[in-house]
Formats: structure tokens, sequence, C-alpha cells
């Protein structure tokens, strides 16, 4: 399967998203095509920026002596009569009308009679028909986003000085898991919106794919954070798939894991009694965690600290951090997507002349990879027959890689 995943982390725009799409690959003389087709007046430059040292495409489209300020039924008029292939005008027709209805539900008219002010020009119909064009050609089987960054803080509009997001994107933003980021401004447009509620179909993290292309389409203006979308294109990594050992080395490649988006909360502390440690430690795996680590640090100041180390799935976040919050002395807590690569993994119960001990066994197709004994039932068994512990866990060992060697091959 053939993806697309984009970077809302600095919102996005139509400009924003034909920019990314250049960057991947979409041709620019097919941008053009659209214009022309659209029989639209307009001059188009594309040119190389940066933001914040970031490299990026920026396409700007300029209408020269006409009103940036149409009627909806004039702009859907002109997308009628153009020369657009069918599919993409009936697809973009559906788009711009829903734009003029988000626009005639805030101002409470018909949308036969809603006036798009800042979205009535030909650059509106540029921006639609162009980014579904580009997202057309690049053949994509489905198209995944991040949350959005909406932005924060005041915008000056025709209509007056509005909050952000501006009433028409925030009611085409609705469905779409959004925050606000630390930068004042209009992050998110209602073409961006609109665009974005039509063609993204999952919204996540960024999923396993191997990676062919990043491309990257710069905003206009040029806040402390990089001001870009960027789209990463490539083929999705399918969960559990199997490729087997390499012949040479014998160890297994990478396609041959399982592939798990996880998030890692961090959180550095040295203000807390050590006794706390394995408290909390044992609420956050009662409350879903993965794995929690307890790393010696050395803090500001130099004095010795501890730098607690959370893994969860995403699902798992929101109670995790209250139980940081509520448990520790921390003020703040830090996270970002990981992305783990794991063994299937199964249970079972092997027989020992010990007795009865449950066993972890990781690997697949390509054969075993470990064997994890139940270190607590080895424990009881060994204080039962007066034996060393690692007497009882290789007994356990052994009874499993041989309850393995008789199974039928998967």
């Amino acid at each position: 399967m053939r993806i697309g995943y984009l970077d809302c982390s600095s919102g996005a725009s139509g400009d924003m998203l034909l920019g990314a799409l250049l960057g991947a690959g979409w041709e620019e003389a097919a941008l053009r095509d659209v214009a022309e087709g659209l029989g639209a007046a307009v001059r188009i430059a594309v040119s190389r920026v940066h933001r914040r040292g970031v490299p990026a495409f920026r396409v700007e489209v300029f209408e020269d002596g006409s009103p940036d300020s149409r009627p909806y039924p004039v702009l859907a008029r002109l997308l009628a009569q153009s020369r657009t292939d069918d599919s993409l005008r009936r697809a973009a027709g559906a788009v711009l009308h829903r734009l003029a209805g988000s626009e005639a539900e805030v101002h409470a008219t018909s949308i036969e009679d809603v006036h798009l002010h800042e979205l009535g020009g030909l650059d509106t119909l540029v921006d639609i028909v162009g980014v579904i064009a580009g997202f057309r050609a690049l053949g994509l089987d489905r198209l995944v986003a991040s949350p959005v960054n909406l932005g924060r803080g005041w915008i000056d509009t025709q209509h007056g000085t509005v909050p952000v997001p501006a009433p028409a994107t925030a009611e085409l933003a609705r469905g779409m898991p959004v925050y606000a980021g630390e930068n004042e401004g209009e992050l998110l447009t209602p073409t961006g919106a609109v665009l974005l509620s039509t063609l993204v179909s999952g919204w996540d993290i960024l999923p396993p794919m191997r990676l062919e292309r990043i491309g990257i389409g710069a905003g206009r203006a040029d806040p402390p954070q990089a001001n870009v979308l960027r789209l990463f294109l490539g083929d999705a990594l399918e969960d559990g798939a199997e490729t087997g050992r390499d012949a040479e080395t014998g160890t297994m490649g990478v396609d041959a894991y399982a592939t798990e988006r996880l998030v890692m909360l961090e959180t550095s502390i040295d203000d807390m009694s050590g006794q706390l440690f394995p408290h909390v430690t044992a609420r956050l795996h009662e409350a879903g965690a993965l794995d929690v680590t307890t790393v010696p640090a050395l803090m500001k100041k130099g004095r010795p600290g501890h730098l607690l180390r959370v893994l969860a799935r995403p699902d798992h976040v929101r109670a995790l951090c209250g139980i940081l919050f509520a448990e520790t002395t921390t003020l703040g807590i830090r996270s970002h997507e990981v992305t783990r690569l794991a063994v299937e993994r199964r249970e079972a119960e092997v027989d020992t002349e010990f007795g009865p001990v449950p066993v972890k066994i990781a690997g697949g197709a390509s054969g075993i990879v470990n064997i994890s004994p139940e270190f607590e039932a080895c424990r009881a068994l060994a204080a039962r027959h007066g034996v060393p512990v690692k007497r009882v866990m290789a007994a356990a060992q052994r009874a499993a890689a041989a309850l393995e060697d008789k199974a039928p091959s998967r």
C-alpha cells in the first residue's frame, strides 16, 4: 500500500499543500496546466525558500486586476465552465461547495447568497483543483495526517478582528484532532481545513513506511517555529510482516518484526524520595504502561536525580500523564513518538522435573529468538526443591525448546 503522511505541526493552507506536493515529486508543469485549464488569469510563482533553516517550496498565485472577493455562485460557475477534467472538476466542485457552506453556516445565510471575501479569489480555485490533482498524480492509496496546529490569538478579516481559528475554519475542522501551539496567528486556513477534511482518511502519528520522499511546503510567514507542512511518501510496512533470516548472517531483517507506533514520556526529577519510585512504577504499569525505566541522572547545579521514562500506546498517554503529575513532584512531561520493532511473542506452560513453569516464547516462522521463563514461578519451585533458581530456569528453557522442535512449522 502506498501511503502519504502530512505533518501539520505548523497548520496547513492551500499554498503549503501545493508546495509539499511539488517537493514530493509532482511536476511544476502540471500545476501550471491546472491554472491554464481553469482559464484563470493568474501568475504562479514557485520558489525555493528556507523557514528557520528548513528548505521548502513556496507557491504563490497572483491574480492581476481582478477582485479577490466574489460570491460563491461566481466561483462555482468559473469552475463549471473551465476545461478541467470532468472527474477533477466534480471533486473540486464538491470541496468548493463545502467551503462556501461553512461560510453560509457561520453567517446565517444561504449558500447562493454567501460572499467569499478572503476566499473569493482565483487562487482559491487553483489551490483546490491543484491539491486534488497533485494527490491523484502521486497515486496514494491512503493519506494520513497528524493532529493539526490551529495557531492562536486573533486575526484581522473583512468582518473585523476574530479569534483563531476563524469561524469558518472552526466549522470545517469539526472531527479533526487539533491543538493550539506556541505561535500567535492563524496556522490552519479555511482552504487548508476543507482540503484536509476531504483528503485525509486517518489521523495518527507517522505510520510505519519505507520512506521514499519528503515534500515540504512553506507558508507565507516566517515565525520562530519553522512554518512548513511536510508530506512523507512511501510504501506501508505491514505489522507482523515476516521475511525470514538473512541467508549469510542468520539474523532477522527489519521486515521480520512487527512495527508498533508508541509514545515515550520522559520527566526529570531531583526532589522526590527514592521510596516513591517503586510505587509510581507499579501504578504506571497498572494503568497500561508497556515499560517504565528509572535512570540515574546528574541534574542542574550538580544535584543527583532520576530520568523517568514511560513507554506507552497513544490511547494510554493521558491517564499515564495524570499519574505522573499526581504521584511525582514533576512539573512537566516531555513526549515524543517512537516506533518499536518487536518479534512475535506468545505464552505457554512447560513441564519440568521441578514442576510446570510459564514461559514466554519470542519468534515466528523464522525460528525462536528467545525463551523467557517466568522468574517468580522458577523461584518458588527452586525454594520448594532446594535447588538454585538458575537450574529451574534452564530446565524450563530446555523444555520449551523441545516443545517448539516438535511443533509443526508455522
